[in-house]
């Protein structure tokens, strides 16, 4: 369920200050599954950062910057954003970010997503429970 992602802080100049141990969970499901709604509960209950992946595609092209110019275009298009321009803005994110426990939804290729973070999976299970038995379970949680 959980990962660990080692990665560099970077200072000021952009030199690398030091390690950063983050651990990240990645939020899958499909379109209305209900990625938003957990991970909203799990940020009151335990603490985490949630990115979500389309957000930050969003804000990069409000920002008005070269690279959201083209993700802009990309989206347009109806081309999808290459996995390491969006890696490359979680990777900011987590960065700019103080907490060390994130959530990051909106990706569906997990195992892909994970190497280009460097990121060793430490537990993957694939739930096979209908998405009813999984949300009462959830739920009798809290």
């Amino acid at each position: 369920m959980g990962t660990v992602l080692d990665s560099a802080n970077k200072g000021a100049n952009g030199s690398s200050t030091v390690d950063k141990k983050v651990k990240v969970v990645f939020v899958l499901g499909g379109p209305g599954s209900g990625k938003g709604t957990q991970c909203a509960k799990i940020v009151e209950h335990f603490g985490y950062t949630h990115l979500s992946a389309g957000d930050l595609l969003r804000a990069e092209i409000k920002s008005g910057s070269e690279n959201g110019t083209m993700i802009q275009n990309m989206i347009k298009e109806g081309k999808i954003v290459p996995s390491e321009v969006t890696i490359g803005l979680l990777q900011r994110a987590i960065h700019e970010n103080k907490n060390d426990k994130f959530l990051i939804d909106g990706f569906l290729a997990m195992k892909k997503i994970a190497k280009l973070l460097n990121v060793l999976l430490d537990f993957f299970q694939n739930l096979s429970s209908s998405l009813i038995v999984l949300r009462k379970r959830w739920r009798a949680a809290f």
